[in-house]
């Protein structure tokens, strides 16, 4: 979370939290541009982050940008393997059952003429690849070479927005 997006981040992390009724948060890395930006916070924003948290099991993976532990609640791992699936920041060739967030995909929609490029899961039978949840954080486009070599022929790419929409990967 960048300092510039960091209120809006929260205001949408605390809506979504209240509509699912989270137990458990795994934030899976760069949750922060880096140590400094955490530390940095204002101590408003940095106690809205406690009260997301209160109640609730909150883990933070460690990311390229944040690779350490943070001065906030929680737990704070490399990895989290919650058997059939592993929570990590950067997907790994080989992995099965993965789930991570390093490549902040995007995907590309024709529609009526326009394109639409919009943050994207990314999900096969051996993975998913999370979308960037801050509103700033750019994106990897779906064909990119390292994307397409780690996600399956038969990948989709879900589009985020007001109405999630699926499509094949863009390759």
């Amino acid at each position: 979370m960048p300092p510039y997006d960091t209120r809006d981040t929260l205001n949408r992390l605390a809506a979504d939290l209240a509509l699912c009724h989270a137990r458990t948060v795994i934030c899976l890395g760069d949750s922060f541009d880096d140590l400094d930006a955490a530390r940095s916070l204002p101590q408003e924003e940095r106690d809205w982050v406690f009260r997301l948290q209160a109640g609730r099991r909150w883990v933070w993976i460690e990311g390229n940008h944040d690779p350490g532990p943070i001065e906030f609640g929680g737990s704070h791992l490399a990895e989290l393997p919650l058997a059939p699936l592993t929570f990590r920041h950067i997907a790994r060739q080989a992995a099965i059952g993965e789930v991570s967030g390093h490549f902040h995909p995007k995907a590309t929609l024709e529609l009526s003429g326009r394109n639409i490029t919009r943050p994207a899961f990314l999900i096969d039978s051996n993975r998913v690849i999370l979308p960037a949840y801050g509103t700033y954080t750019g994106g990897l486009r779906a064909q990119s070479p390292i994307l397409s070599s780690l996600m399956r022929p038969e990948a989709i790419a879900v589009l985020t927005g007001p109405t999630a929409t699926a499509i094949p990967m863009p390759r």
